[in-house]
């Protein structure tokens, strides 16, 4: 309730967090976010990395009253916020901020994503996501049909064919009712473009995306892997790589036609080329690690786009403690 004892747009809300070792970072960023809602709950969810970040993790949960899903191993983004989700919903909570650990927002931009949210129900939203020196981040984004390519969305007007407009999963806000119509993040994708397909699920089952510009977070480069795939210039893992290459193909081959598949297919070398050149091209002189992690990436999502797949609602999956 607010102070007025009315109802607030803050009432029912959850923050809900994936960690893969990075409760050191989370003790500054959600530390700061869950600080400004007080009146939320916080749900952490460990993807298990070692025994010494679990401890520390849950130290510091218990120092801020946050509550924690542990699972015994890395289940991924999606997986693990949809286990995240479904805690705050036994808690209570019916609305939802999905926040990356690298990523702060404010009590102002989290009112406006409420209120936004109040009057559109069954609309996924983001905030402008800016990095710490104020430079865009993230203004939304779109993926081509024509070959599967990923650009900003403040480049519309500038590349030309059908285009599907997605929002990042760095920052998200989302209500259980479009949750249960959509069925949550789909499982298969371990790391990269579950947010894609996400918001695309949304359209399709009538929701609308909107980036609400007069909210803001912040996201820490020196944090966790990017996720809407911007030209950092900042060397990339291994991880982001493979999954960014391989998820691509198995995108297509959940969602799209046969004919749209073959062109992505098609298109597969080039654009692992310019994944691989978003970590610039002095990595190269010093490692084959990046190539090894593209070529897997390639040749894993051309295995996975062979034959239609069908888009799934989450599975089941326990984690080991709360």
């Amino acid at each position: 309730m607010a102070a007025s004892g009315l109802p607030s747009e803050l009432d029912g809300l959850a923050i809900v967090v994936v960690n893969y070792g990075s409760s050191t970072l989370l003790a500054r960023t959600l530390g700061t976010v869950a600080a400004a809602l007080p009146e939320a709950v916080v749900v952490v969810v460990d993807n298990f990395s070692t025994r010494d970040e679990l401890a520390a993790l849950r130290s510091l949960a218990a120092a801020h009253s946050w509550d924690v899903v542990a699972f015994a191993q890395n289940v991924g983004f999606g997986t693990g916020m949809n286990a995240g989700v479904a805690r705050a919903r036994e808690l209570g909570a019916r609305r939802f901020l999905l926040i990356n650990p690298d990523a702060t927002i404010d009590r102002a931009s989290v009112e406006a994503l409420a209120a936004r949210s109040a009057a559109e129900p069954l609309a996924l939203l983001s905030p402008v996501v800016r990095r710490s020196d104020g430079s865009p981040w993230s203004v939304g984004a779109d993926v081509y049909l024509k070959d599967g390519r990923i650009r900003s969305a403040a480049r519309r007007g500038t590349v030309e064919g059908d285009r599907l407009p997605w929002l990042s999963g760095a920052c998200l806000f989302v209500t259980a009712e479009l949750w249960d119509a959509v069925g949550g993040f789909a499982d298969e994708y371990f790391l990269y473009w579950e947010d894609v397909d996400l918001s695309l699920r949304v359209t399709r089952a009538g929701g609308t995306l909107s980036l609400v510009e007069e909210a803001t977070a912040v996201h820490d480069e020196g944090g966790t892997q990017g996720t809407d795939g911007s030209r950092s210039g900042a060397r990339k893992s291994a991880t982001y790589y493979y999954y960014n290459i391989r998820n691509r193909l198995l995108f297509a081959a959940r969602n799209l036609p046969p004919e749209t598949v073959r062109a992505w297919r098609r298109a597969t070398l080039p654009v692992a080329w310019e994944v691989l050149l978003q970590g610039g091209r002095r990595q190269f002189l010093t490692s084959t690690e990046a190539v090894r992690a593209g070529w897997r990436g390639a040749r894993d999502g051309l295995r996975l786009s062979r034959t239609p797949r069908h888009p799934d609602r989450p599975r089941t999956t326990e984690p080991t403690s709360r």
